[in-house]
């Protein structure tokens, strides 16, 4: 489990806000179409069952991810919905995102924010030590399974060589 972060904040928190916005969509617009039938939910949100699903999927991985990997998920969902926030603004309220997600002020202001705290979270949480940073023992030769054996240096013999047979007493 993760210590406590901005990161794992924002993956706990906002994981169960997507889950319950997603579900709540579910009940203003469900409709699977491009961009199908968008209704407005909670006044302000043009909702279809796409971004309903969306929203229900990256809060679900939030909250599975949150004591594992939620910086990792911070900065992905972040750079997501940063963009999705881009493009909606990009493209208008008339148009869809991607040709299936609806595009309104509302929901571009949203998703913005939910990637520009991801990126904050993220960026405001230290990295942790990973395989990626670990020192990795030095190769020989051979394979890497075998172990390294060390060769003793040779032992100088204090007593004398045998003489030859000629010089025997």
């Amino acid at each position: 489990m993760e210590a406590a972060s901005p990161a794992r904040l924002y993956a706990t928190a906002l994981g169960a806000l997507l889950v319950v916005l997603g579900i709540v969509g579910f009940f203003y617009g469900a409709s699977f179409g491009s961009p199908g039938d968008v209704e407005a939910a909670l006044g302000v949100l043009r909702v279809n069952a796409w971004l309903n699903l969306l929203h229900v999927a990256t809060g679900a991985l939030g909250l599975l991810l949150a004591g594992v990997a939620s910086r990792r998920y911070a900065l992905l969902v972040g750079a997501l919905y940063t963009a999705l926030g881009i493009w909606g603004f990009a493209i208008g309220a008339a148009d869809a995102i991607g040709g299936f997600l609806p595009a309104s002020g509302g929901d571009d202001t949203l998703h913005l924010v939910i990637g520009v705290l991801g990126l904050a979270a993220a960026a405001g949480t230290p990295k942790p030590p990973g395989r990626r940073n670990a020192k990795r023992p030095e190769k020989g030769r051979g394979s890497s399974s075998t172990p390294k054996v060390q060769k003793e240096p040779l032992k100088q013999k204090s007593e004398p060589r045998a003489q030859p047979a000629g010089k025997r007493a």
